[in-house]
């Protein structure tokens, strides 16, 4: 991926749940290191809100009326599924009442999200739960032609979700 070529194909994919991963073993393995200072209620009151407010209301729609959402939805589960909106929380927080590790349950929930669900920020035109687009599915089959023609050695190591 870059600039100009805003998709990944299954292996930058990996690579990037794979950076979230390590993001997340390190956010877990401090928080479970402090058990004791950790504010349990908090912490996973911190943990659930990003999904009651950013995800829970999208996907009861999404299955009530079978697919298509306003775009509110999709609003809402980017803003709360930001590292920028999650970040200015964890600031206002410490700002407030201080650190404590009990905020270590946002980045423990937005990097498990991508490293072990694949779920980044929803674009609006897809739905909102994960289904390939029949123009991805085009781009998929068109990409690795022009793969293969390149390296005729790559039929099969192209491997598509």
């Amino acid at each position: 991926m870059d600039t100009k070529n805003l998709f990944m194909t299954p292996v930058t994919a990996r690579l990037v749940r794979a950076e979230y991963a390590l993001g997340l073993v390190v956010a877990l393995v401090l928080l479970l290191t402090h058990p004791g200072q950790v504010r349990w209620l908090p912490a996973v009151v911190l943990f659930v809100y990003i999904d009651l407010i950013g995800y829970v209301p999208g996907a009861i729609q999404y299955h009530r009326r079978k697919g298509d959402l306003p775009k509110v939805y999709y609003v809402l589960y980017n803003v709360m599924h930001s590292m920028v909106t999650q970040g200015l929380v964890t600031l206002a927080w410490i700002w407030l009442w201080g650190f404590e590790w009990a905020l270590l349950a946002l980045p423990i929930h937005l990097c498990g999200d991508r490293a072990l669900f694949g779920n980044f920020l929803k674009p609006f035109g897809v739905r909102f739960e994960p289904e390939t687009h029949r123009a991805y599915r085009r781009f998929r089959s068109e990409y690795e032609a022009a793969a293969v023609q390149r390296d005729p050695k790559s039929v099969g190591s192209l491997s598509w979700p």
